[in-house]
């Protein structure tokens, strides 16, 4: 592969961040990576690894003559960095971020941007419950979508080569208008991580009854919720407070589907439960024959796995 970007700048150093850092070094992507995360730990601890060729104590210097400045952090934090970088893009820069919510970063960090750089969003569907700099590694994006939102006057030629980098990443592409991919991300993602969070918030009650036994006799559905309940507290509170209408809808959905199968026990409806079972089935299978999952007994499970 050949270099596409001469410059990128990482601000924010976790999983994505980090894993991009890998994947653009094992395809000879980027000539120079430099990096910027807000905790002076953190920078020390990409240093020691290598994460970037540099890592800057300033988020100024970070992106001093970049020509791709990705936006890493919490959604909640994005628009004070846009309007602290702003005065030091150059002309032609491509701005993206990795922001699972859209419509709010485009409304909070559009309006800091010089009319001189290209601000295109974007939304990576891939990740591990893990964080830090130390989570990263190449193959996170392989087979994975990422999702770009852009604007009505996007420029088409940084578009086309901010894709160019994503393809050579192992990267899906799509486009989406920004609203339709909040809808779309609170059904598959948003909504989830809630539901996952709130059961995990049951069991620990619980298991204060039970003395551990919710933990010590744990089945694999609850184990799942657990994985998906370990993400990063700071980006998923500020997911479900900057896209609040798409997340409160849809659970008001499942609020009412839930209901419906609370009534469907209750009155012992057995071919009710088992016909919405057999509904709800062929979505796994569609999720597998889309090679987004395999049907592995223990795929994510196994000692060492990385998946999303």
């Amino acid at each position: 592969m050949s270099v596409i970007f001469d410059r990128v700048a990482l601000i924010g150093l976790g999983l994505i961040a980090g894993s991009m850092a890998h994947a653009m070094r094992e395809g000879g992507l980027a000539r120079e990576i430099t990096g910027f995360a807000r905790s002076a730990a953190t920078r020390d601890t990409a240093r020691e690894i290598g994460l970037c060729d540099r890592v800057c104590d300033s988020v100024t210097d970070a992106v001093t003559d970049a020509d791709l400045i990705v936006l890493a952090v919490p959604v909640g934090a994005m628009g004070d960095v846009a309007a602290r970088i702003a005065p030091h893009l150059k002309p032609g820069a491509i701005i993206t971020d990795v922001g699972s919510v859209k419509q709010d970063v485009i409304d909070t960090v559009g309006p800091h941007l010089p009319a001189h750089v290209h601000f295109i969003p974007g939304h990576p569907l891939a990740g591990t419950e893990h964080s830090g700099p130390k989570a990263g590694f190449a193959s996170l994006f392989r087979n994975r979508w990422w999702l770009l939102t852009p604007l009505p006057d996007t420029d088409q030629d940084a578009l086309d080569r901010l894709n160019r980098l994503l393809v050579a990443m192992g990267a899906k592409t799509d486009r989406m208008e920004a609203g339709h991919h909040d809808l779309v991300l609170a059904v598959t993602s948003h909504a989830p991580h809630l539901i996952a969070y709130t059961m995990v918030g049951v069991a620990d009650h619980l298991r204060r009854v039970t003395d551990e036994e919710v933990i010590q006799y744990s089945a694999a559905g609850f184990r799942d919720f657990t994985r998906i309940a370990a993400s990063d507290p700071t980006m998923w509170r500020d997911v479900f407070l900057h896209n609040r209408e798409a997340t409160l809808d849809i659970l008001g959905r499942f609020t009412e589907e839930l209901f419906m199968l609370q009534r469907a026990i209750r009155m012992g409806d057995g071919q009710q439960l088992h016909d919405y079972f057999t509904r709800t089935r062929a979505i796994r299978r569609g999720i597998i024959d889309a090679g987004q999952d395999t049907d592995a007994p223990d795929f994510g499970r196994t000692p060492g796995a990385r998946g999303s």
